[in-house]
């Protein structure tokens, strides 16, 4: 029990300092994913901590709460890193929903949790979110849309598990004549 305090501080201050360098607009996503075997210094998919998850879900559903941002929890590989999220999520981004339950062995003790925590469950195979927290080096690149910048912080760690932020940006596309902010004095771009 004394551990997992200390790893919520941790996950704390990891949230606290993500939330500084990032702007959240309305209806925006954050997947999570996260190994809690790794989290208490075993092998990812080894040993699952239902209690490890709870804790990791308070702090993700306090970041949410601050920040507006809706959550997308990752399932393991057994159920193809599909998604836990809030019916009202998958109907505002038009995700298609999917018929299985996460478990921790087949889903993994986060994505189970969750999915038990959530007012209207559903899961979803893909998404493209806006930002990523992975827990645990779980693999939520496939998850976030197109271009992943990452987000440095001071901690990279909880527990044992080493923890990766990101944030997404626009594609920049065109070439050497493209324009990519609005320069208001810069008449060329009316001619």
């Amino acid at each position: 029990m004394e551990r997992i305090e200390q790893w919520r501080e941790e996950a704390k201050q990891i949230f606290s300092e993500f939330a500084e360098k990032i702007d959240v607009k309305k209806n925006q996503i954050l997947v999570v994913g996260c190994s809690t075997s790794e989290i208490i210094g075993k092998t990812i998919g080894t040993k699952g901590s239902i209690d490890v998850a709870e804790m990791i879900y308070q702090e993700c559903k306090r970041f949410a709460d601050s920040t507006g941002v809706s959550l997308a929890f990752q399932c393991c590989e057994h159920l193809n890193r599909a998604l836990v999220v809030e019916r009202l999520t998958a109907e505002r981004h038009g995700l298609e929903e999917v018929s299985v339950i996460p478990v921790p062995k087949a889903g993994g003790s986060m994505a189970a949790y969750a999915y038990r925590q959530c007012s209207d469950p559903v899961v979803v195979e893909q998404i493209k979110a806006d930002f990523g927290i992975d827990i645990g080096d779980t693999f939520i690149g496939m998850h976030l849309k197109h271009v992943a910048v990452p987000v440095r912080v001071s901690r990279n760690q909880i527990g044992s598990a080493h923890v990766t932020l990101a944030k997404t940006r626009p594609k920049l596309i065109g070439g050497e004549r493209a324009v990519y902010q609005l320069d208001h004095d810069d008449s060329t771009c009316l001619t």
